[in-house]
């Protein structure tokens, strides 16, 4: 029987190689952020949301065993840790093989990307409403910037930013409407760039939730300098 629970996969395999730093450097997901890897307080801020009630985390084989270890320790996410598996060669196999591990009575899954720790509990609330309503859901906010194409090292057209958005996480659905996507996805041996473009490919409809700026994802170098300024005033 097909429950309301909704569980959240978290695919933490990435190698993270545009945030620079030294050989032999932790990879984004695991370095720390006032005293925690960034992969742990990701993790917090989905198991603070309403309804949210199980965590798959997906990660490197080699990295199984010791974030199991890590994560089974934070006395917060031990209710909501359900599994942490190895990933595949791409992000989309990652969170299929994390999707796999969702039991077929929780209704809900969410992908969340692992270097997003400061999304907020109203706007996972938010998709999980959307999803409860429209079967799929996912953040994104306004672009706001001019868009122009450049090639050869000159500006060419600007490109009209009206009804062009920013693709944030979580993103979810209902879990056999995802499961299925990824499942064709392999079938057929095509891969979408997230979750939105694999539902999307095989004819689902996705809500559109507005969120929030400060839901950044931890890409570059430039990103970590803002991540330690906005967690000094994030929101407690």
């Amino acid at each position: 029987m097909t429950t309301d629970q909704t569980w959240a996969v978290v695919p933490a395999a990435g190698v993270g190689s545009r945030m620079g730093g030294e050989a032999g450097d932790p990879a984004k997901q695991f370095r720390e952020l006032d005293g925690a890897p960034v992969l742990v307080h990701t993790l917090r801020a989905l198991a603070s949301a309403l309804g949210v009630t199980g965590l798959v985390v997906v990660v490197g084989e080699e990295e199984v065993e010791p974030v199991r270890q890590l994560l089974s320790q934070d006395a917060p996410l031990a209710d909501a840790l359900k599994a942490v598996v190895a990933g595949g060669a791409t992000r989309q196999a990652s969170v299929a093989r994390g999707v796999a591990h969702v039991p077929d009575e929780v209704g809900i899954v969410l992908v969340h990307d692992a270097v997003r720790p400061f999304v907020r509990a109203e706007d996972i609330e938010a998709v999980i409403q959307a999803v409860r309503a429209s079967g799929a859901a996912a953040l994104a906010v306004p672009v706001a910037d001019t868009l122009r194409r450049g090639a050869s090292g000159r500006f060419e057209a600007t490109v009209d930013r009206e009804g062009l958005w920013r693709m944030q996480t979580p993103q979810g659905s209902r879990r056999e409407v995802l499961a299925d996507a990824l499942a064709r996805a392999e079938r057929e041996g095509w891969t979408a760039t997230d979750e939105v473009g694999v539902l999307q490919r095989t004819g689902a409809a996705v809500a559109l939730v507005e969120g929030d700026e400060r839901n950044i994802k931890l890409t570059r170098p430039s990103d970590w300098l803002l991540a330690r300024a906005l967690w000094a005033h994030r929101e407690m």
